[in-house]
C-alpha cells in the first residue's frame, strides 16, 4: 500500500479558509485547532503555522479579549483582498512598462551618437532586470486570475488591460534586440547568449489568461 501524501502548504491554507467560510463564526484557538484536525484533516501541529500566514496576508482577522484570542474570516473580505492585490499588480506591470519605454528612447538616442557607452550597457542590463520583473509579476497576475467564475468575469477588462501592457513591453524587449543585433551583428543565439533574454519571447493571448 503505499504511503498517503500529506498536505501541501497551499492546500492547508485552502482548507483552513474553507473552514471559516463554512463557520461563519468566530472561533478561539482550541475550537480552531478541533475543527481543522477533525474536519480538514490538518493536524494540530500545523494550525498556529497556518493561521499566522493568513493573518499575514489580511484573509484571517484576529483579536485578543481578555485572556483569549479569537479568529474569523468571512468570503467578502477574500474577494476585496483579491481585488487589491490584482490592481496593485496591474500598477506595477504599468509602471514598469513606463521604465521600458524610456529606456528604449534613451537607447535610440545613444544610437544616434554611434557610441558605444556604458550608458547604454548599463540600460540594457536594466531591460534584463524589468524582463525577469515582468515575468515574476504576470506568474503572481496568474494566480489571481484562478478564482471564481464571477470574479474573473467582473475583472475581464482589467486583464485585457494587463495582458496588453505585458505585450507592450515584449515588443520593446524585441525592438531592443533588434537594434543591438544590428548594432554589434550578433546572431540569435549570440544574442540571448550575451543578454540572457531569450529568442523565444511570446505574446500572452486574452484567451489563455
Amino acid at each position: 500500500m503505499s504511503k498517503r501524501k500529506g498536505l501541501s502548504l497551499e492546500e492547508k491554507r485552502t482548507r483552513m479558509l474553507e473552514l471559516f467560510y463554512e463557520k461563519k463564526d468566530v472561533l478561539n484557538y482550541k475550537e480552531l485547532e478541533k475543527a481543522a484536525q477533525c474536519e480538514k484533516g490538518i493536524v494540530s501541529q500545523s494550525v498556529k503555522e497556518i493561521v499566522q500566514s493568513l493573518i499575514a496576508d489580511g484573509l484571517v482577522d484576529t483579536d485578543k479579549i481578555g485572556t483569549s484570542v479569537y479568529y474569523w474570516a468571512f468570503p467578502s473580505k477574500a474577494l476585496a483582498y483579491r481585488h487589491n492585490r490584482k490592481s496593485d499588480l496591474k500598477y506595477m506591470i504599468e509602471e514598469t512598462a513606463v521604465k521600458v519605454h524610456t529606456s528604449k528612447d534613451y537607447i535610440a538616442y545613444q544610437k544616434k551618437l554611434r557610441e558605444d557607452t556604458p550608458e547604454r550597457k548599463k540600460l540594457l542590463a536594466e531591460l534584463d532586470t524589468l524582463r525577469k520583473e515582468k515575468i515574476d509579476l504576470t506568474k503572481l497576475l496568474d494566480q489571481y486570475e484562478e478564482c471564481d467564475p464571477e470574479i474573473i468575469a467582473a475583472e475581464k477588462k482589467t486583464v485585457e488591460d494587463v495582458v496588453a501592457a505585458v505585450n507592450r513591453w515584449t515588443d520593446n524587449v524585441d525592438n531592443v534586440r533588434s537594434w543591438v543585433k544590428s548594432k554589434f551583428g550578433l546572431t540569435d543565439m549570440e544574442f540571448a547568449t550575451h543578454t540572457g533574454i531569450p529568442d523565444d519571447l511570446v505574446y500572452i493571448s486574452p484567451d489563455c489568461v
